[in-house]
């Protein structure tokens, strides 16, 4: 007998929702243009702006301390041919030492 209430209940529920969502007039018939905001000096030309300084006291001088970067004191050396490079690493993998124990599954 409850489950038939409950389902009863639901039923107008839903058709109580349904009638209003037809009656209700929410979306309006005319139409909304689009007009975009148009900056027509924008691109024209005008004087130069005033300086601004980024730091507190304005015009400033500049002091860090730490480590030169590598590319400042650093020699260009040859660099070593990729193919050179590949041979070397393919007779280092050759004498390398091999596993002893082989599975076989």
């Amino acid at each position: 007998m409850t489950t038939m209430k409950t389902s009863l209940l639901a039923l107008f529920f839903l058709w109580g929702t349904t009638a209003l969502a037809q009656s209700a007039n929410y979306v309006p018939n005319e139409p909304v243009v689009l007009r975009l905001p148009s900056h027509p000096e924008h691109a024209s030309r005008q004087p130069m702006g005033e300086i601004h300084y980024l730091t507190e006291a304005g015009y400033g001088y500049t002091y860090a301390q730490g480590e030169r970067p590598l590319w400042d004191v650093a020699s260009v050396s040859n660099p070593v041919p990729l193919g050179d490079v590949a041979r070397m690493l393919r007779k280092q993998h050759e004498n390398a030492r091999k596993a002893n124990i082989v599975w076989n599954n």
